[in-house]
């Protein structure tokens, strides 16, 4: 009865609403405005009536004393349509919620979480009645079973991390990707710092200060870094005119600009640690070797300014003199024991030209012992002796894999933000960049139909026509917009370096011309002539090894990654797309410190071109525009390999028979960790590599590593045009 009676309240409500209503509509204008909340209070009450009368008519023992047919829907529809049109219309059938899948219920998940948690309980937490080999043995056959693997493929990484470090810290161990991992694991093999230790970083890992003051925009950004930090992202973002001006040196003498920038190389080992806070670089480096007894006394982060040619490190911060001065210093202090230096890409070929420059007479005239009285081993990691291809197309336009690869959506931010032309602009303005430019020429990189490369990695097969690397830059058989090709023909390197010259200011070309040489001396008369001229100071094909009968060379690199070794080029067809460029001064004065070079011939016009990102040939390894060969992911494997191999061992490149052994890693990166794990040879993440990371802290140790090629760089080595 009690509710027989609520209900009732309720059609009493509605009814007295539904009366209300009437009321409400056929009142004046100044009810109209009330009209649409009155309908809906009478709507919501209509509604709550009829669905009473549904719930009294379907209640499956509800009483048929007020009806003489069995209820059904007409009934309920006929009270429907009794009701006036524009309140029927708000009222409608009440939608039972639909049930939740049983995946997504409370029970399966906590369910799934604590089969996940007995399963780690299982897997990591060693029973003290089960022995060790019974463990062992478990472990073993749950690795090989594929439900295991399945589970690994679906779990978060930071989950499998700390799972790992369980197992590690159940056994007493440490993984080889934790930090410190290398060193700690020697230490307890009575493995301790023995010979001074200096790390050269490579290009763009020093991170460069704002030293400029006055009337700047770059004085609020003073001591603060303008590459290599978050600060650089905001400034680059804020203030992005003001920031290339800080950056670009002066395209004449290739110092300080004339505006009143003054950028300088941050110092001390926070230099090159980290290159933006939780991206580190030679940080893992220094925890091992910390780990094993070094410390400021004994290691050295030697950081330079890699925007400047080499030449010019010394004229303008004294770089190699102070090199050459702390090396003397440590090898003084810590007993006569002779120092290791370490050198990572284009910090191997600082390294190289430092040990002419050391030397010479036009350098630090240290006579010709130094290095063998002062440096005990060079460890050359991931260096770019013979340049890298990438250079060729970063200062042609601006553009490299990362760029040309990018979707629709990026590149048109990224040309909104920094253009192909601002970018090969910026990067012409940093003559260190040129030092990376490939060297040896054809003979080394091969003609338009053939190169030493040319055979597959896997199979041995001779690559040959079209398919063959020696075609470096390559265009389309036609334009599709013109019907022509502007008489452009596939380019050798050797011919796409004349290419380059077409479309780069005379500035450029005289900058080439005094700092670098990307030649090949064939006789040791040539060699000899070339120890005393400072420009071939930075390729091995022309100079030799200092005479450090003692010296041992240790060349550490990757292998197995895709690494660009060609590019496919379009030019602007469009009628009146040429533009002019820098011509040559009408009196040359050549403000460097080698005027006697001759320099190249100019080139007035230029039409912009930029890579072709259209062309996809996936059996020519052709992506977006980009043809790619063998080697760490941004250096060719012949730049990394060949002077190692067979380079130094022709008697007028290594004249005291200097020991060289080479260890390549094949690249094996986690799939679950961003940078690699601890078994990446990627150019750059491979210094977090823990096999390197041992074998640098071996040698500094004084010992020795073993010799190691996986590839086929002995092969492509012979079949280079050097003998």
């Amino acid at each position: 009865m009690p509710n027989k009676k609520k209900k009732g309240t309720k059609r009493k409500n509605a009814d007295e609403s539904k009366g209300n209503g009437s009321i409400a509509v056929s009142s004046g204008s100044s009810s109209t405005v009330s009209q649409p909340k009155a309908s809906n209070r009478i709507a919501k009450a209509l509604e709550e009536g009829i669905q009473d009368v549904e719930g009294l008519l379907r209640r499956p023992n509800a009483p048929r004393r007020s009806f003489s047919a069995p209820p059904d829907d007409a009934c309920i529809q006929k009270i429907r349509e009794s009701l006036p049109s524009d309140l029927a219309s708000h009222t409608g059938h009440v939608h039972k919620k639909k049930p939740r899948p049983f995946r997504e219920k409370k029970r399966f998940i906590f369910g799934l979480g604590a089969f996940i948690g007995v399963l780690l309980a299982v897997l990591f937490a060693k029973p003290p009645q089960v022995d060790n080999s019974m463990w062992e043995v478990m472990l073993e056959a749950m690795d090989n079973s594929d439900w295991v693997e399945d589970i690994r493929g679906v779990l978060p990484s930071g989950l499998l991390n700390e799972a790992k470090r369980m197992e590690a810290a159940s056994k007493g161990t440490t993984l080889k990707g934790d930090p410190f991992s290398a060193g700690i694991a020697l230490a307890k093999e009575g493995v301790t710092a023995k010979h001074p230790v200096v790390m050269v970083p490579g290009v763009i890992s020093t991170g460069l200060e704002s030293w400029s003051t006055g009337e700047t925009c770059a004085l609020p950004y003073f001591r603060k870094r303008l590459w290599g930090s978050w600060n650089m992202m905001r400034a680059m973002l804020l203030d992005k005119t003001c920031w290339m001006d800080q950056l670009k040196l002066d395209l004449h003498t290739g110092l300080d600009p004339s505006s009143g920038g003054k950028i300088r190389a941050a110092q001390g080992f926070d230099a090159a640690d980290f290159f933006i806070t939780g991206y580190w670089i030679w940080s893992k480096i220094i925890e091992n070797l910390a780990a094993i007894g070094y410390d400021p006394n004994n290691m050295l982060s030697a950081a330079y300014d890699w925007r400047l040619a080499y030449g010019n490190n010394e004229a303008r911060d004294h770089y190699f003199s102070k090199l050459k001065m702390y090396i003397e210093y440590s090898v003084k202090f810590n007993e006569g024991k002779k120092a290791v230096i370490t050198g990572h890409s284009m910090g191997a070929q600082v390294i190289f030209w430092f040990m002419k420059w050391v030397e010479s007479p036009l350098g630090g005239n240290g006579g010709p012992t130094w290095v063998n009285d002062h440096i005990d081993s060079f460890i050359n990691i991931s260096g770019s002796m013979l340049g890298t291809p990438k250079a060729i197309a970063a200062l042609l336009s601006g553009e490299m894999k990362d760029t040309a690869q990018l979707n629709a959506f990026s590149v048109y931010g990224l040309e909104k933000f920094l253009s192909k032309q601002e970018r090969a602009d910026l990067l012409r303005s940093f003559p260190g960049i040129a030092s990376m430019l490939p060297k040896g020429g054809d003979a080394v990189w091969g003609n338009e139909t053939w190169a030493p490369d040319d055979i597959d990695p896997e199979t041995g097969e001779e690559r040959s026509g079209e398919a063959s690397y020696g075609s470096f830059i390559n265009f389309r058989p036609e334009n599709t917009e013109t019907g022509d090709n502007l008489g452009l023909r596939n380019l050798s390197l050797a011919a796409s370096f004349d290419y380059l010259m077409q479309h780069t200011p005379h500035s450029f070309h005289r900058m080439l011309a005094t700092n670098y040489s990307h030649g090949v001396a064939h006789t040791a008369a040539d060699v000899e002539a070339n120890n005393h001229n400072p420009a071939k100071w930075i390729n091995p094909l022309e100079v030799s090894l200092p005479h450090a009968p003692d010296m041992k060379i240790y060349c550490l690199y990757g292998v197995g990654k895709p690494t660009e070794r060609g590019y496919w080029y379009t030019e602007d067809s469009t009628p009146g797309a040429q533009v002019p460029i820098e011509k040559a001064p009408a009196e040359e004065k050549c403000p460097c410190m080698n005027s006697s070079q001759a320099i190249p011939k100019e080139f007035p016009w230029k039409r912009p071109t930029w890579i072709d990102n259209t062309v996809n040939i996936p059996d020519m390894n052709v992506d977006h525009g980009v043809r790619m060969g063998e080697g760490d992911g941004t250096v060719s494997l012949i730049s990394t390999g060949y002077m190692c191999v067979k380079g130094w061992t022709i008697p007028r490149y290594n004249p005291a028979n200097v020991s060289v052994i080479t260890y390549e890693m094949l690249d094996q990166p986690d799939r679950f960790d961003i940078r690699g794990g601890p078994s990446t040879a990627d150019h750059v993440d491979v210094l977090g590599r823990a096999e390197l990371n041992e074998f640098i802290l071996r040698i500094a140790a004084g010992e020795s590593i073993p010799t190691k090629i996986i590839s086929r760089i002995k092969e492509i080595a012979e079949r280079v045009h050097i003998s």
